[in-house]
């Protein structure tokens, strides 16, 4: 794996720093004294990420916490620029989802010098300590896609994994969670595994390419809602996206749950996929940031909000959030129970 070198000095980084946000009073608090967290946000280009950004300032308005925020375009020497500008502005807490997992460690050290508690969502950083991530179990996304999958194709074919960045502790997490359940329990299933770095042109181009070269392949489970559309075209074009009742079908699995996955699924078009909450993650990681100001701890087990904390690492627990299966019939696929599309406990049919 490849990791990127950060260069860049201090004075540049604070320079930069001061440019992106006005500073607080220092007392890590706003005019009506509700402790002030960092947010960073990871990306905007995806309806995911776009609902992540529309939750959270709700959530920390219901809180009482007020936000400062950066954005870091997936990009890992602009999340450590942004700390330090959480560092000038004297937060209290933040809250980041580093897209590049290998390499944020720095960046955590240089936040806990100033004892300011971070709490990472979505992802997990490969090394350092952090006061809680909040997540759902990636390796249970590739699972539950597999077993879906498995039992649409009668345990045999072959199948494409479109996969993220591998330089991401999510796109390991799924792959090895998919890869796993495939050979324990479809050993007669293919699998063309594809890593994108979550661009849907590179995931379209290399889903053409594998379609023109294994003619067979009758399904496709994409690791995020990144290459939906990509998908469909080039599904289109090979005359490919029909019903499910035709033999030509092709099986596709998405996942994060978005308004658009939930409508294709409903008009056929996709036949599943993993509802990732977007909505817990902005709540929670504001729930641990609170949590963390006021020196709560907490332990590994059932929380009251149906998940479970689990130890990852010495020093590292991680809430993980439920995230059910989704499908149009709201079967139980291998095992796995779904969720019709239009259930309304869905954050996706309640975005608004």
């Amino acid at each position: 794996m490849k990791t990127r070198r950060l260069r860049y000095g201090l004075g540049a980084v604070t320079a930069l720093a001061v440019t992106v946000l006005s500073a607080c009073d220092g007392s890590g608090a706003d005019a009506d004294g509700d402790p002030v967290v960092g947010v960073d946000y990871p990306r905007s280009d995806t309806d995911f990420w776009k609902a992540y950004i529309k939750y959270t300032p709700r959530f920390a308005k219901e809180l009482g916490l007020e936000l400062k925020t950066t954005h870091s375009q997936n990009d890992v020497a602009k999340l450590a620029a942004n700390a330090q500008t959480f560092i000038i502005n004297g937060v209290k807490g933040v809250a980041m989802a580093p897209q590049d997992t290998a390499v944020i460690a720095p960046t955590l050290q240089q936040l806990a010098a100033q004892k300011i508690p971070v709490v990472t969502l979505d992802t997990r950083p490969d090394t350092g300590k952090v006061y809680m991530v909040v997540r759902a179990d990636n390796r249970a996304y590739g699972e539950k896609a597999c077993r879906f999958l498995g039992t649409k194709l009668g345990g045999e074919g072959d199948v494409v994994m479109l996969q993220g960045d591998l330089a991401s502790i999510n796109a390991r997490d799924r792959t090895e969670g998919f890869n796993e359940c495939m050979k324990e329990n479809y050993p007669k299933i293919k699998v063309f595994g594809e890593e994108t770095n979550w661009d849907g042109a590179v995931a379209a181009q290399k889903l053409q390419a594998d379609l023109t070269t294994h003619p067979d392949i009758k399904g496709v489970y994409m690791q995020a809602s990144f290459a939906l559309s990509g998908t469909l075209q080039v599904l289109k074009q090979q005359g490919l996206l029909v019903g499910p009742k035709d033999k030509r079908h092709v099986f596709v699995v998405s996942n994060d749950g978005i308004p658009r996955e939930l409508k294709d699924i409903a008009q056929g078009k996709i036949d599943a996929t993993v509802s990732q909450p977007a909505d817990l993650y902005a709540k929670y990681a504001l729930y641990y940031l609170k949590a963390a100001m006021e020196g709560k701890t907490f332990k590994p087990g059932k929380t009251d909000h149906d998940s479970t904390i689990v130890r990852v690492r010495d020093g590292v627990l991680e809430d993980q959030l439920s995230a059910p299966l989704v499908t149009a019939d709201g079967g139980t696929y291998g095992g796995v129970p779904s969720l019709k599309s239009d259930n309304p406990s869905l954050w996706g049919n309640n975005l608004g």
